[in-house]
Formats: structure tokens, C-alpha cells, sequence
């Protein structure tokens, strides 16, 4: 029995044919990694070097939350950082001045909203400096339209993003690098290790059990939290949660859950925290994770710290990099784990599709 009171179940991963594509998207990640720290970059010292009037990190769902630690990072240096979806941008088109650097990326490189903001751009509506391009395929839209274009080396993804939003984080890593001075060779050491850390938890974590504790409730409600950089996984988080599991699930950035969401707090709640360290604890989380337990909440701390009645599926990384991308392949997990549960095929859509282009 689990400490959840459920019998045994299979590991998520047995056999290769067992798996859906949503399954071997998430198999391939390490590989995905290591294929991005093995190609050539153009290099972005000159750019990092530059005086700018802001710098605005922009995209949609995971590929807006995937720039949340590069924007964090850049504002840390000193730098005018900002973090906008493109959404909101072509709403605001004055948010990019003449002197900005706008770096966009689109695991596709051809959303309804990245075309759209080619096309302004083409018509002089919205005139950074410079543009950056982060998407997969070298022919898309915003790769052909970029000045400079990162290209993800992720792969085709049959699904929800996976290996796409891994590499995301790892492009980023080497854009942000570049402000702080750091050498390509350190920033893809830090990739290859993150790679191994991602190998050695797929298939070795298993999160079915609290998942079917979660999706089976009768009155079930999911959120999930995180502080910091990991504010990026809890937002990914609860997108990929909808979208392979049809569980309803919302994303909290820190202190944002007590603000009205934590009425919801009780029997059936389930609440996954990302990035609480025992060597660096957060008391802010520790304290919300204690005070959810006393509700009756189910709490799921991804991490190594433990809190009396909350769960633990210890996670820790050698970086910041690696610890997003563990706590982001938890997430990956339990999104199956939750599918299942819920008699839905992981990862498989039923109203929407691996591109929106509808705006």
C-alpha cells in the first residue's frame, strides 16, 4: 500500500508499444536536450553587450512561461526586463519601443498570435531593434521572420508540449547566460547534466496513485504552486494538466493562492508545490503546505523538504535549469497519472490541436 492507502499500481512506463505519444514525447527529453547542447548557436555575446531600452520576453502558454526564469534572471543583473504574452503585446504595441529587445517563442513558430505579430511588425504597428526567435522548426513563421533565430532542436511533438518546453527552458538558459557573462561550454555542461537528471526520473517516479486519489474525488479540485523560477512550472503545470488530462486545474504564482483560492482548501483539494529545498527552505511555502494539511487538503511537495501529512516525491537538482526541468517532468507524470485516472487517452485532444492559429 501507498502512504495514500492504494494498492500498488504499474509504473506509468513498461514496454515502448504500452506507451501513448504523449508517453514517448516524454521519454525523448533527455535526447532532445542532449541534441541542443551538441548544435551550433550564433552567438549572442554582442547582443547580451548591447544597451537597450527593455528587454521583453513574450510568447503564449508554455512558451510565455518558459521565458518567466530568463526574465527573473536579466531583472536580478540589473537589466529592464520585462515579461509580456503576445496576447497582451498586440494589444500594447507601445510596449515595444524602437530600442527594444523582443525575444518571442513559440514551440510551433506559428501561433495565430505570433503571425499576427509578424505581420505588425511587417506593417511598422510594433518596431523592436532587434527580434529573437525561439521555435522547433527552421522554416516556421517566426524562425524566418526573426533577426536572430535559437532553434529548439526539440523535435516533433505528437501532443501536449514536453520535450519542447524542456528545451525552452535550456534555450533560455543560454540567452540568459550570455547577459551574465557565462561560456557556452558551462551553460551546455549544465544541459548535459540536466539531460541525466531527466533520464534518471523518467520511469523511475511514480505519482499514479496520488493521481487517482486526485481524479477520482467527487468533488475534486487541483492547483498547483510555486515560488520564484518554479512559478514557471506551476503555470505549465496546470496548461498541460487540461490539456492531456481534462482535469480542471489551476496555476499559482507563491501568495496568489491565499488571496481567495485557499476557500477551495478542504476535503478534495489537491495541492502540488514546486520548490521547496531543505537547504534553502521557503518558509512562505512551508507555511501555506501546513496550513492546507490542517484543512484536510491533499499537499504533494515536489522537492526534498517534507512537511508533516504532506507528501514528498523528492526531487532536487544541480541548477536552477535542472530543478525546473524535475519538477517539470514530475508534472509530465502526474498529467498521465491524472489521464488515466480520468479514462482519457494522455496527451490525446478532443476540441483543440498541437497549434492554435485561431486568435
Amino acid at each position: 500500500m501507498d502512504d495514500l492507502g492504494h494498492p500498488p499500481r504499474k509504473r506509468i512506463y513498461q514496454t515502448m508499444t504500452e506507451m501513448t505519444p504523449f508517453e514517448l514525447d516524454i521519454a525523448e527529453q533527455p535526447e532532445a536536450l542532449r541534441r541542443l547542447a551538441a548544435a551550433s548557436l550564433p552567438d549572442l555575446r554582442a547582443m547580451a553587450g548591447s544597451s537597450w531600452d527593455r528587454i521583453v520576453f513574450a510568447g503564449m502558454g508554455s512558451s510565455h512561461f518558459a521565458g518567466i526564469p530568463s526574465w527573473r534572471r536579466l531583472t536580478a543583473l540589473g537589466r529592464p526586463a520585462w515579461s509580456i504574452d503576445i496576447g497582451q503585446l498586440l494589444d500594447n504595441p507601445k510596449a515595444v519601443t524602437p530600442n527594444t529587445l523582443l525575444v518571442v517563442t513559440s514551440q510551433s513558430g506559428a501561433s495565430g498570435e505570433v503571425v499576427e505579430l509578424l505581420n505588425r511588425r511587417a506593417s511598422g504597428v510594433i518596431s523592436p531593434a532587434l527580434l529573437i526567435g525561439i521555435a522547433d522548426d527552421p522554416e516556421s513563421p517566426l524562425a524566418l521572420g526573426s533577426d536572430v533565430f535559437l532553434p529548439l532542436h526539440s523535435g516533433k511533438e505528437a501532443t501536449v508540449s514536453t520535450k519542447s518546453y524542456l528545451n525552452s527552458l535550456a534555450v533560455h538558459r543560454m540567452l540568459s547566460g550570455a547577459f551574465a557573462g557565462e561560456t557556452l561550454e558551462r551553460i551546455n555542461e549544465d544541459i548535459l547534466s540536466t539531460a541525466d537528471i531527466v533520464e534518471s526520473l523518467i520511469g523511475a517516479v511514480d505519482v499514479a496513485g496520488v493521481a487517482a486519489a486526485t481524479a477520482s474525488h467527487p468533488q475534486r479540485r487541483l492547483a498547483y504552486v510555486g515560488r520564484g523560477d518554479e512559478s514557471a512550472t506551476a503555470l505549465f503545470s496546470a496548461l498541460i494538466t487540461k490539456e492531456s488530462s481534462k482535469v480542471p486545474a489551476e496555476g499559482f504564482i507563491g501568495g496568489q493562492f491565499r488571496h481567495g483560492p485557499f476557500e477551495l482548501a478542504g476535503d478534495g483539494l489537491t495541492v502540488v508545490l514546486f520548490g521547496l529545498q531543505a537547504q534553502a527552505p521557503d518558509e512562505s511555502l512551508r507555511l501555506l503546505a501546513a496550513d492546507l494539511v490542517d484543512t484536510g487538503s491533499q499537499v504533494l511537495i515536489v522537492g526534498d523538504d517534507e512537511i508533516p501529512g504532506a507528501l514528498t516525491v523528492p526531487v532536487t537538482g544541480t541548477s536552477p535549469l535542472a530543478q525546473l526541468s524535475a519538477s517539470s517532468v514530475i508534472a509530465e507524470l502526474f498529467a498521465v497519472g491524472l489521464a488515466r485516472a480520468n479514462n482519457v487517452v494522455p496527451g490525446a485532444f478532443i476540441y483543440g490541436s498541437k497549434i492554435t492559429t485561431v486568435i
